[in-house]
C-alpha cells in the first residue's frame, strides 16, 4: 500500500488499529489482497434494492415463526421493551414563560377539547385515541391505528 507517513509518524492508535487488521486478516484464511479487492469491486457493482421494493411479510397475531426456513424467529425481539406515550397536545413557550410557570398556571395546548390523542411508540406516531377510565385508571381506547407502510414513510 501507498502510504505517506513513514514508521517514525504512526501513533500508538494508529499502531493498534493497525495490528488489529492484521490480525483479522490472518484469521481470514489465505484470502489475498486482490481477493479482496475483488470482492469488494463486485459489492460495488451489484446494484442495491430501494427501499420501496422491498416487501416485507405482513405480521399477524397468532403468526408462528418458527427457527430455520424462511420466515424470520421474531421471538428475538418480542421481549424488547418499547416506550408508549400518549400525547394530549403540545406548545412552543419562551424559557422566560416556562420559569414563570407555578402551580395553578394554565398552558394552553394546539389541540381542541375532545379531540384524539396521539399514541407514539418510542416518538413515532401509530395511532390515536381517546382517553377511557378502566378499574379507577387511566387508559386509550384506539379509535385509528396507523399502517404499518405509513409509519415506514414517516421515518424517511
Amino acid at each position: 500500500m501507498a502510504d505517506d507517513k513513514t514508521s517514525g509518524d504512526v501513533t500508538p492508535e494508529e499502531q493498534a488499529l493497525a495490528d488489529e487488521w492484521a490480525a483479522a486478516l490472518d484469521e481470514s484464511g489465505d484470502a489475498s489482497q486482490d481477493d479482496i479487492d475483488a470482492m469488494l469491486a463486485e459489492n460495488e457493482k451489484s446494484p442495491r434494492m430501494p427501499m420501496e421494493e422491498f416487501n416485507a411479510p405482513t405480521i399477524q397475531p397468532g403468526d408462528n415463526f418458527e427457527t430455520g426456513g424462511d420466515t424470520p424467529n421474531l421471538d428475538v425481539i418480542l421481549d424488547i421493551p418499547v416506550t408508549i406515550s400518549m400525547e394530549v397536545g403540545n406548545t412552543d413557550i419562551t424559557i422566560r414563560n416556562l420559569l414563570q410557570l407555578n402551580q395553578g398556571s394554565v398552558v394552553e395546548l394546539d389541540r381542541l377539547a375532545g379531540e384524539p390523542l396521539d399514541v407514539k411508540v418510542n416518538g413515532t406516531l401509530i395511532a390515536h385515541g381517546e382517553v377511557v377510565v378502566v378499574n379507577e385508571k387511566f387508559g386509550i381506547r384506539l379509535t385509528d391505528v396507523i399502517s404499518p407502510s405509513e409509519r415506514i414513510k414517516k421515518l424517511r
